[in-house]
């Protein structure tokens, strides 16, 4: 990595008319913002169709993109919607998204491009179409498959289906298919039209000197196209269930731990195959995005495995994970080690770090927890590496000024005012106003010789607890965050180019007065 700087904001997020954030003219108008604050990276979560929660992490599929991402305007170019149609998905925005008005519109609207694509009076060459199932087939055709499966047996899990869908018998998934052509080819349109609009904004990024860090989760959702068509590579019993599932062990903020919930691999299984599903995996992203967080990295050294009939995960066991063999593998069928960003976060063993040194994968640091562990803390600026991405904070955390605020910060309220404490005496900042703190945050990361300096912009923005992305645990209310419009103004990006120049972050040679 170059010395540099980078925004967190998911797509979802941006402000706009539609009811979310999408692939459409506030996605290229944020990049412009990025360009104008002289930034290299724009960060974003997955792009996958959500799950449970509206999370992006519990996706229905690890290869697919997610719909409501598709752009009326897009369309409407496209002549896959008439203009007036515009209006009708048009909502005000309240700075959250509501997930089930927005999906029931935005079907609306991609019913109406599929019949509109389908009856040949759209300008999508169909030919195009075409070229784009055939180079997915590996996991287009069974995703949509899945999708078609799940909304005609009412949204059950795949283990709930007949069994003849649940196993996949061949001759009863043709006939399924056969029956329902039609469903299954518009659900690979939509397929289509995400990711020709994400790659046209891709493009438009690169030429503009902005790469995008995208992020891939080690697990699968097991209500999932992945583990359906796949299902020898995961711990599964004979009804399809996992025998064991992930998550981590006890530790100083959780008594019992985390139980995921997520399928464990069958990584002996993934070997002897030449990793050849994690290839795809790591492939399909590396097309989408130019730098890739691996995220819970050290579940590939060696991971937290709970039996699925436990209902913590204090009964765990450490397993060994693939570890080398898998990332060798990498670097032989990428031609080298490709741009990887190691989410070391969390207790992390001797054993992960001399897997990440030999690669040379950047690990994170996270700045709001640096002030729990006093001086000697990793996360603080004084202790930073060059090979290192740093946020002031990630999606899972508070903003900093709602984390500043807080009743018991990071770590627990018996030790969370010594924190704030030595935060104030670190960052000397005497001030309680929200820009004080955000900026002595950003302004204290990005004079480190932390070589990417990621904000997100409810830092950038100074924004309080209401900004929150994601409160892990919290089974509600996450996801919904977006930025209102003319939120991000001429003044915010101004503030964040001064800093940014000033450190020696700049994308282009700028002066610091200019």
């Amino acid at each position: 990595m170059t010395r540099s700087s980078g925004v967190l904001l998911h797509i979802t997020s941006l402000p706009g008319s539609h009811g979310i954030g999408d692939l459409g003219p506030e996605a290229y108008a944020f990049v412009d913002k990025l360009v104008d604050a002289e930034q290299s990276i724009w960060q974003v979560l997955p792009l996958v169709p959500v799950g449970y929660g509206n999370s992006p992490y519990a996706s229905p599929s690890t290869f697919a993109g997610s719909s409501l991402l598709i752009s009326p305007e897009l369309l409407v170019e496209d002549r896959l919607l008439p203009a007036s149609y515009l209006t009708e998905v048009s909502f005000e925005n309240s700075g959250n998204v509501d997930f089930e008005k927005v999906t029931h519109s935005k079907r609306k609207m991609l019913e109406l491009a599929f019949k509109n694509f389908d009856r040949g009076s759209s300008d999508i060459d169909e030919q195009e179409f075409d070229d784009f199932c055939l180079e997915n087939t590996f996991w287009l055709d069974d995703f949509c498959h899945f999708v078609t499966l799940k909304e005609t047996f009412e949204d059950k899990a795949w283990t709930s289906w007949p069994d003849k869908y649940a196993s996949r018998d061949k001759e009863a998934l043709q006939q399924f298919a056969t029956n329902n052509d039609k469903r299954i080819r518009m659900s690979k349109f939509w397929q289509f039209l995400f990711h020709r609009q994400w790659h046209r904004l891709k493009s438009y990024a690169g030429q503009n000197g902005i790469q995008i860090f995208g992020d891939l989760p080690i697990y699968v959702a097991h209500d999932s196209a992945d583990v359906w068509a796949n299902p020898e590579l995961f711990l599964l019993d004979d009804s399809g269930n996992p025998t064991s599932v992930a998550g981590v062990p006890p530790d100083y903020f959780s008594e019992t731990g985390q139980r995921w919930g997520n399928p464990i691999y069958d990584w002996a299984l993934m070997q002897r195959r030449g990793f050849q599903w994690w290839t795809l995996r790591l492939r399909a992203i590396l097309r989408m995005v130019d730098i890739v967080r691996l995220d819970h990295f050290r579940g590939f050294e060696a991971f937290w495995a709970v039996p699925a009939t436990e209902t913590t995960a204090v009964n765990g066991q450490w397993i060994k994970g693939p570890g080398a063999a898998l990332f060798d593998h990498f670097a032989t069928v990428f031609n080298g080690v490709p741009p990887i960003v190691a989410e070391d976060l969390g207790v992390i063993t001797k054993e992960v770090v001399s897997l990440m040194e030999r690669y040379r994968f950047p690990g994170m640091a996270i700045l709001q927890f640096g002030f729990d562990e006093g001086p000697s803390g990793n996360f603080l600026p004084h202790n930073f590496e060059r090979n290192l991405v740093a946020y002031t904070g990630t999606h899972d955390n508070d903003s900093v000024v709602g984390w500043y605020h807080a009743a018991n910060g990071t770590q627990a309220a018996e030790i969370a005012e010594t924190a704030r404490n030595y935060c104030r005496d670190y960052l000397g900042f005497t001030s309680l106003k929200a820009t004080s703190i955000s900026e002595s945050f950003v302004r204290a990361l990005m004079a480190s010789v932390a070589d990417l300096a990621i904000v997100p912009v409810q830092d950038m923005l100074g924004l309080d607890s209401s900004s929150r992305m994601n409160t892990p645990g919290k089974t509600d209310g996450n996801w919904v965050w977006r930025l209102k419009d003319e939120q991000l103004n001429e003044d915010a990006i101004e503030k964040l180019r001064h800093l940014t120049v000033t450190f020696g972050r700049a994308r282009t040679n700028t002066d610091v007065d200019a």
